[in-house]
């Protein structure tokens, strides 16, 4: 059976689209195409709620774009989620979504580096039924550490050290779209399962896709 996912990057960043799509690219199984869309307008990188909210609109805004047999918000905060399932006759499936549906009946923490979206991340953690899941954040401004692979990776493997150790964290997720490639990198450098949100969605997207098929 062969499928199209239409992966959408919520953020105005070319680059992580790219970077996305090979990753979501090497986790799709045989037959299935992924393509990707980037938002129209917004922010470079998502750090704050009203850029998250900014980004709901861009990402709604794709709607009449997208022709495929399922959607993936490769966003972690999967803004626009609830506004593409209004609006399209298709499965969509956000990478947040995905990855907290993936860590069910664990304890799982969230490492990111986002402070100002802490909050939004745990109230999207209790909608799926992680109550009083930790957030560890790495130290900084989101954008300058981004902008460094070296230091992004080292302050990202001592916040999952420190979620293991302080909260005893059975599962690690990676809370966010850009942070993906780094995601692949730590998840041989730590001492419990990563739950990489791109693949995961991936994954849970194909599912989708495949039952309304069968």
């Amino acid at each position: 059976m062969t499928a199209r996912i239409a992966l959408v990057n919520p953020n105005t960043s070319l680059a992580t689209t790219e970077a996305m799509l090979a990753i979501a690219r090497r986790a799709a199984p045989g037959g299935v195409e992924i393509v990707g869309l980037t938002a129209p307008f917004g922010s470079h990188l998502i750090t704050t709620v009203s850029g998250l909210a900014e980004a709901s609109r861009a990402v709604a805004s794709l709607a009449p774009d997208i022709a495929a047999d399922g959607v993936i918000v490769a966003a972690f905060g999967d803004p626009g989620l609830d506004e593409l399932r209004a609006r399209l006759a298709i499965p969509v499936t956000g990478i947040g979504e995905a990855a907290f549906l993936a860590a069910a009946g664990r304890r799982a923490a969230v490492v990111t580096t986002t402070p100002d979206l802490a909050p939004a991340i745990r109230e999207m953690a209790r909608r799926h039924g992680h109550d009083d899941l930790p957030v560890v954040l790495t130290p900084g401004d989101p954008g300058r550490l981004m902008a460094d692979p070296a230091a992004l990776l080292a302050a990202l493997l001592d916040a999952c050290h420190q979620a293991v150790d302080r909260y005893r964290a059975e599962a690690l997720i990676i809370g966010g779209g850009p942070l993906a490639e780094a995601a692949r990198v730590l998840r041989h450098r730590v001492p419990v399962p990563m739950i990489e949100p791109v693949p995961a969605a991936v994954d849970l997207a194909w599912r989708r896709i495949s039952h309304r098929f069968v």
